[in-house]
């Protein structure tokens, strides 16, 4: 159903596809940014403009969203237009949404703008690894390529909070956004020179609704997570999420069997290799995804970390993250995609129970739960690309690069919308109110201190349960994290199994 034209001759010389992977890089590097950029930020965020807990998840939770739910159709409409003019549309609605965001006025007008960042992001992503596949021809030139291209998006999610931290010990709030504006202005005028033009095919049907219902899917999901993790559990919201979830996701899929060119065919999933790759990039993003929200959150307000120093602390998965990334890029014709990719996960389950298990214990264990974690998910992503888009024929690229990125931020979604209600809720199960406290206390860690602040707690005694809440709430969920990764590791293994495990060679 996809099909790709050669790139003109000139496009052959290594600068110039070393120097579009540099640009469409960039663009990736802001698109994943932008999914952990606001974790130090969050604080922040709520004080300045009044956002409540609820308000403050779904500013994070509207940029995954949004982009998982149009991703497949916007990788059919870089088909369609040409996927160097969809990159260079999502650059130009990524910057003016920046732009917007970086100003608004009040939580839910940072809401949309994020929903409209997410747009722009959901317009690069596709053509970026589209991009990648039509100008390195070389199997082994391609499989580094695309392992850097991984690389790039799990440090830039990895550096995000580390950036946000920068510019919040200097700026207001909003310059996390504005950060965004000089790259998207570099990468605009590099992509004309760069990218090949293609042969845009304008008799490929587009199919909007598809994206639609995949978007009220998705949403009705997220809707019925936060609602049975919030605490009370709200029944009717939860039923409603469900119900949403499964009537437009059974409508998806049965449009999908009924059109001649589907944005997604089920039948791609049969492959282990291609599903143990879908898997693996999911759930690398749901493990630095959470472990990042958590841990930034956690440091800042219980240890009293400043937001750089909070991002600083987990940026040492990005340290652990790229040297794997790189290296597993370049030794997986050698090794298969087993060794990296289940071998990979089991590392990150067993840096996220060693970051839960010695909370208290020192910084320094924390920095080597951090670090395993790194080295662990860089292992795996540096290879899930490839599992996924050298498991299919070339006419099939562009579809499987779009369930691809669609795993990453469904990936990415899940990890907030799960872990950071569940962050919540068991907060207000674990925290014990000492006598002549408020209750208004267990609506969160930041609500207890900001009462205790101002006299209205039950002194020292009101604090220390309420960090001891939190902190319980913290090791839950990063073990639940652990336990995940562990088992997306098993279910890899058993799918890569035989000729599963051995490196693909994309495009045949």
């Amino acid at each position: 159903m996809y099909s790709y034209a050669l790139p003109e001759i000139a496009m052959s010389t290594p600068f110039k596809r070393w120097a579009l992977l540099f640009t469409v890089a960039s663009g990736l590097l802001l698109v994943a940014l932008d999914n952990s950029i606001l974790y130090t930020a969050l604080p922040s965020l709520e004080r300045d403009l009044g956002a409540t807990r609820d308000q403050a998840l779904w500013i994070i939770n509207a940029y995954p969203l949004v982009m998982a739910g149009l991703l497949l159709g916007a990788g059919t409409l870089g088909d369609r237009i040409g996927h160097r003019r969809m990159f260079a549309i999502g650059l130009w609605i990524f910057g003016l949404a920046s732009v917007a965001a970086a100003f608004s006025p009040s939580a839910n007008a940072l809401i949309g703008a994020r929903a409209a960042l997410a747009v722009g992001a959901a317009a690069m992503m596709p053509a970026t690894l589209a991009l990648i596949r039509v100008v390195f021809t070389d199997t082994r030139e391609r499989n580094l390529a695309i392992a850097i291209w991984g690389s790039v998006a799990l440090v830039g999610a990895a550096l995000g909070p580390v950036i946000g931290g920068l510019l919040l010990a200097r700026f207001w709030w909003g310059s996390v956004f504005l950060v965004n504006v000089p790259v998207v202005a570099i990468a605009l005028v590099a992509t004309p020179l760069l990218a090949p033009r293609g042969r845009p095919q304008a008799g490929r049907p587009w199919d909007a609704w598809s994206s639609v219902l995949a978007l009220l899917a998705l949403s009705g999901l997220v809707l019925g997570i936060k609602s049975l993790a919030s605490a009370p559990p709200d029944a009717v919201l939860a039923g409603s999420g469900a119900a949403a979830f499964v009537l437009a996701g059974a409508a998806f899929v049965r449009r999908q069997a009924r059109l001649p060119h589907p944005l997604l065919d089920f039948a791609l999933l049969r492959h282990p290799g291609l599903l143990a790759g879908v898997l693996a990039a999911a759930f690398t993003t749901f493990g630095i995804g959470g472990l990042q929200l958590v841990t930034t959150q956690r440091f800042q307000l219980v240890e009293g970390l400043s937001p750089l120093h909070a991002g600083l602390l987990v940026s040492t998965m990005a340290l652990g993250a790229l040297p794997a990334a790189l290296v597993g890029g370049a030794v997986l014709h050698r090794t298969g995609l087993r060794p990296l990719m289940s071998g990979g996960l089991a590392l990150a389950a067993l840096g996220a129970a060693v970051l839960a298990a010695t909370l208290g214990a020192g910084i320094g264990w924390t920095l080597l739960g951090c670090l395993l974690t790194g080295l662990g998910l860089g292992a795996t992503i540096s290879v899930a690309s490839i599992a996924i888009v050298g498991n299919v024929p070339a006419h099939r690229a562009g579809m499987a690069s779009a369930v691809e990125e669609v795993s990453y931020e469904l990936g990415a979604l899940l990890a907030v919308a799960l872990l950071g209600s569940l962050m919540s809720a068991l907060y207000t199960v674990f925290m014990v109110l000492p006598e002549g406290a408020p209750a208004a206390a267990q609506a969160g860690l930041i609500d207890a201190l900001a009462l205790a602040e101002s006299g209205h707690g039950a002194g020292e005694a009101f604090v220390q349960a309420a960090v001891s809440a939190y902190d319980r709430a913290f090791v839950v969920v990063v073990m639940i994290t652990a336990a995940a990764l562990a088992a997306a590791a098993a279910i890899t293994a058993a799918l890569l199994r035989g000729r599963y495990g051995q490196a693909p060679e994309a495009g045949h």
